[in-house]
């Protein structure tokens, strides 16, 4: 990229709380012809069918997959007319089409250095854009992917939780996911309220995301676009086998502890679930 879409201040911002704290982060990714949008609407014709995701947008905090409501309007449709659709659309793995990946990775990029000392390469760089109607809920979930949300169009508040509280996510619906038998959206209690941190962006702003922080979206009085930039890491991939390794050790009777949150590595779990892979044990 010709200027560098990451201020100084945000790149200082971004290393200090990387990778286990939400942070409020600038971005100059205003106006990008990519993301208007025209474009966007180009970019939901070009994707596979099954990388869009899209539904009415007027949905709680907390509900179950099988019970998120059909939209009636096609995908283009929708995004031509987010203002009045109603709907919430998430557009993915956008860097199918390589002009989104050069974008994509452009703007990785510019963190790499930072991520890179902390929790080792930057693997599986994925992106995902949003387009939202206002007053749309993203219900409650959680994502496996470290992540920085930037808003290019409209306010939204995320509301994040902390990681580590099993109360909001136990330790078996980690294990779960990982397996991929445990959806993303999780379920809702009220109590979960005064255990969130409420972050407001807009355009020109954005939000560090932990890996599977837990956390729902308020979209603002105006249509909402967002690009999601998401990367795994060689820690995020450890936690991620360590959790599944626990569920073979509670298969067996055992009450494994949960991994330990960053900077603990859980190599030593990790290789166990590889071993446990490659022998056919794996769940």
């Amino acid at each position: 990229m010709e200027t560098a879409v990451f201020p100084a201040e945000t790149r200082a911002a971004f290393a200090a709380a990387y990778p286990a704290s939400p942070a409020k982060l600038k971005h100059g990714l205003l106006e990008h012809p990519l993301l208007t949008l025209d474009a966007l609407a180009e970019l939901a014709d070009a994707l596979p069918a099954s990388e869009i995701e899209y539904n009415p947008g007027k949905l709680p905090i907390g509900i179950r997959p099988e019970d998120v409501p059909t939209s009636d309007l096609s995908v283009t449709e929708t995004i031509r007319t987010i203002e009045r659709a109603g709907s919430w659309v998430a557009l993915k793995r956008i860097e199918q089409v390589p002009a989104y990946r050069e974008l994509l990775h452009g703007v990785l990029g510019e963190l790499k250095d930072l991520v890179q000392e902390r929790t080792g390469a930057m693997m599986q760089l994925e992106g995902f854009i949003f387009i939202t109607s206002p007053g749309s809920v993203t219900p409650f979930h959680f994502d496996p992917e470290h992540n920085i949300l930037l808003q290019v169009m409209g306010n939204k508040t995320m509301t994040l939780f902390p990681v580590e509280d099993e109360d909001l996510l136990g330790a078996e619906a980690h294990e779960l996911f990982h397996l991929g038998k445990h959806h993303r959206n999780l379920s809702w209690r009220d109590e979960f309220s005064a255990k969130g941190q409420a972050i407001q962006i807009g355009p020109g702003e954005a939000i560090h995301v932990p890996v599977k922080a837990p956390h729902w979206v308020q979209n603002g009085d105006e249509p909402s676009v967002s690009l999601s930039v998401t990367w795994r890491s060689e820690w995020s991939y450890a936690e991620a086998d360590a959790r599944a390794f626990n569920h073979v050790l509670r298969r067996i009777g055992l009450r494994p502890a949960s991994p330990d949150p960053y900077p603990a590595q859980n190599r030593a779990k990790a290789l166990a679930w590889r071993a446990a892979r490659k022998l056919g044990v794996a769940a």
